[in-house]
């Protein structure tokens, strides 16, 4: 039975078997998530080590990571930047404030609410993370091609269909297989949570498994 996809009568009206489902539906997204890069697919913990390098560098050369996301994707980005700047010591923001959206979108369009500001912000060197469920947001879609222009290095985050739109765009293209928004985003958070944590306990020395004490403190 795929879980992901097909009903069962019994989750309908038994709590248990709903619960039990959805855990495993959630699992198998987690365990089905794809990376790729231009060479085809990679297994992750190559794809997690080549972005631990990433942030080490962009941190030791002064550059920036920007994170862009719509609704529950914009929530993850501006969640994920603070943790980036506050525990990761890596200058991060995003486009998320009401003003720089409202003023990008009535002066250009919505379609350009992330892409010029990644124009006028954007650094080769920096890191740019593009966050859609769908893979399908033109303003990502945009996002992510002016990060290209830039310079920048592309990271994204996608799900619902596989060939979609945004994982074609990035110098790593996360994919979770799934087209449920709730275990799509929460997992995209989880992945780059990872991004992250992987650089504080391997290259900061941070315990990410206990409270981000240094390594030894209790």
């Amino acid at each position: 039975m795929n879980v992901s996809s097909s009903i069962d009568q019994a989750a309908l009206t038994d709590s248990g078997r709903f619960w039990e489902r959805y855990a495993q539906a959630f699992v198998q997204a987690l365990e089905g998530t794809e990376v790729s890069d231009e060479n085809g697919r990679l297994a992750y913990p190559e794809a997690l080590g080549r972005v631990r390098d990433w942030l080490v560098q962009a941190q030791h050369d002064h550059k920036k990571v920007m994170i862009i996301g719509n609704g529950g994707s914009a929530a993850v980005a501006s969640h994920m930047a603070i943790d980036f700047w506050k525990n990761g010591g890596i200058r991060a923001l995003t486009f998320n404030e009401g003003a720089t959206l409202t003023c990008v979108s009535n002066d250009y369009c919505y379609e350009e609410v992330f892409a010029v500001p990644i124009q006028h912000f954007g650094d080769a060197g920096d890191i740019v993370m593009c966050i859609s469920s769908s893979g399908g947001s033109e303003n990502i879609l945009r996002g992510a091609r002016a990060a290209r222009a830039k310079g920048a290095r592309v990271i994204t985050l996608s799900g619902f269909q596989p060939d979609n739109a945004l994982r074609q765009l990035g110098d790593l293209n996360f994919y979770v297989p799934s087209h449920s928004y709730g275990f799509v985003e929460t997992l995209h958070q989880f992945l780059i949570h990872s991004m992250l944590d992987i650089k504080l306990f391997q290259a900061d020395h941070m315990d990410v498994y206990h409270r981000n004490l240094p390594m030894g403190e209790k």
